[in-house]
């Protein structure tokens, strides 16, 4: 117990290298290529599950917002496996890091907004004033909408980090307490174990709802910009 909490936040390194890009890379090795005419039954499911993601993904889209399919279904791929092997003992989960969240969020979020205001000017700007606003209330409302505009990448890394932030922390300290109340009582140790795994199964659904839900708001600003 008297580990840091925050250790398993921290960067891996091996002999004073860095080795968070073999870590970020590592998931790709869990979608291989399909190289024979018959499909094992591993391939068969991802791809019926890609198929079906992206299906529901690219459904509210134009034309031009489906040129980004292979972008949203790589991202949602990776972010869904990264935080699941993250659930593995004695990992390294890449999507705790805010920088490596805001590097996904502010590039995906700004292609969509210069798309917009390439291809749809008058409608973009149109967002920064509602019709009919009164007069007096112009400058407020534009410096408004603009800060929540430039607050959109920051909220999709922030949502991302937190709720895998929270899940491990949660799951360290209940852990913890769970190997030093077998030392005391049994009854009450066994009582946490239980809430451990229910926690853990919840982290599971977490670890891919996230995923989904920074998917999806970047293919919502994509829709909103094309």
């Amino acid at each position: 117990m008297n580990e840091n909490l925050f250790t398993s936040f921290m960067t891996p390194s091996l002999m004073g290298i860095p080795i968070v890009m073999f870590i970020i890379m590592f998931p790709t090795l869990l979608f291989p290529i399909p190289n024979r005419l018959i499909n094992n039954r591993t391939i068969t499911i991802q791809q019926w599950l890609i198929k079906l993601i992206l299906k529901q993904m690219m459904m509210i889209h134009s034309i031009k917002g489906r040129t980004w399919s292979l972008m949203l279904i790589t991202l949602i791929l990776f972010i869904g496996t990264t935080n699941l092997l993250g659930l593995l003992p004695h990992s390294f989960t890449p999507t705790t890091q805010l920088s490596m969240n805001l590097g996904m969020a502010i590039p995906l979020w700004a292609g969509a907004v210069l798309l917009g205001f390439r291809h749809k000017t008058k409608m973009s700007l149109a967002h920064f004033l509602p019709q009919g606003t009164p007069l007096i209330l112009i400058p407020m409302l534009v410096i408004i909408e603009t800060i929540s505009l430039f607050i959109q990448p920051m909220a999709l890394a922030v949502r991302l980090t937190a709720n895998i932030t929270a899940g491990h922390l949660l799951m360290h300290l209940i852990g913890g307490a769970t190997s030093v109340l077998f030392t005391i009582s049994t009854p009450a140790a066994l009582t946490t174990f239980i809430i451990l795994l229910l926690l853990t199964m919840l982290e599971f659904a977490v670890a891919l709802i996230q995923a989904y839900v920074f998917t999806l708001l970047v293919s919502l600003y994509l829709h909103d910009n094309t």
